[in-house]
């Protein structure tokens, strides 16, 4: 299907209603719907989708015309051309054009800049898709190489709308790693907890990058439980994750909610620690005058030096704390 919307890097697509020009830079992504470049034009680098699939094309700009309706938050790309290009003189190919969103996707993100910040985009995507939910649509095929990470300051961007489908309908196109259908736990019908699921399977791959197949013997619900307890990051949001794919989830804002929840309290316990801590710092006791004056000058630089660490550790101490209570600050000021 897609053959004819191979294009080499140089390509020159012209509208044929628009008379728009664009050049094809390289390719961004290849589907079964169509093909997505970058491309120059005159309004600088953009997305193009080309497909022969007429009704596709049509199918996704009315998703994106939808959700730039849509206020409050960013649910997709902005839409800037929708055309038709005649290619070799004969074959008529649909295509629109999108505003191009530069960055990372979600996994190239979490493993440059470490697996912590899987908590804090997760928060960004649960708040992007409360509102899509709230308009009635499921994104579908929820999965990194989907979700762009642009910025300063770092902003979760949800892309490639192919998926997108209304609450109530099939589930349009998957992949198997983040379909609950493939694990066994639910259908494949467009509801907010499908995507849902989809969610906890992404921060699974932000600590199983290379991702794992289901074990055919196994229960697919036993075998992601035991993954979540192998890894030292997930296990710390066991009960949200487990919540997720269990589907006892109603709404992105109930685990949103669970989220800062989780966060909150371990800034609070790392409050608690560190008062502890300086409760129980001991007072040094001062040296007896009747030892003689070398020794009396060595228990003083052993007091120092104990005084040094226990300042230094205190420190230490502070500053994780400190790191907590911006997190938690971030998370309510600005994703909220």
């Amino acid at each position: 299907m897609n053959q004819v919307c191979n294009l080499a890097p140089g390509s020159i697509i012209t509208g044929k209603w628009n008379q728009e020009r664009y050049t094809i830079i390289k390719a961004l992504g290849r589907g079964a719907t169509g093909n997505v470049y970058l491309a120059d034009s005159r309004r600088g680098k953009v997305a193009i989708k080309l497909s022969e699939n007429n009704m596709s094309i049509t199918s996704e700009v009315n998703v994106l015309k939808h959700f730039s309706k849509v206020q409050g938050t960013l649910l997709g790309p902005s839409l800037l051309d929708v055309d038709d290009w005649i290619h070799n003189s004969q074959k008529l190919v649909s295509f629109y054009v999108m505003e191009y969103v530069q960055g990372n996707n979600f996994l190239e993100f979490t493993e440059q800049r470490g697996i912590e910040w899987a908590g804090v985009l997760t928060l960004q995507l649960l708040t992007n898709l409360e509102k899509l939910h709230q308009e009635g649509w499921v994104f579908g095929d929820l999965k990194p190489e989907n979700l762009i990470v642009s910025g300063p300051p770092p902003r979760i961007r949800c892309i490639d709308v192919g998926g997108t489908t209304q609450q109530g309908r099939s589930i349009k196109e998957f992949t198997e790693f983040f379909d609950r259908g493939y694990w066994g736990m639910g259908n494949r019908k467009a509801e907010p907890t499908y995507d849902l699921f989809s969610v906890a399977m992404i921060m699974m791959n932000a600590a199983y990058p290379k991702r794992f197949k289901k074990v055919n013997d196994r229960d697919g619900k036993g075998q992601l439980t035991e993954k979540i307890r192998q890894h030292s990051f997930l296990v710390k949001y066991q009960d949200v994750l487990d919540k997720a794919l269990m589907g006892k989830y109603n709404s992105a804002g109930e685990m949103k909610a669970d989220f800062i929840q989780l966060l909150s309290v371990k800034a609070s316990k790392g409050s608690t620690s560190s008062n502890t801590y300086k409760s129980k710092v001991p007072k040094q006791s001062s040296p007896k005058s009747s030892h003689p004056k070398t020794h009396t000058q060595q228990t003083r630089q052993q007091v120092k030096k104990k005084k040094k660490k226990a300042h230094y550790l205190f420190e230490t101490v502070v500053i994780l704390i400190g790191v907590c209570v911006i997190y938690s600050l971030y998370v309510y000021h600005v994703l909220l």
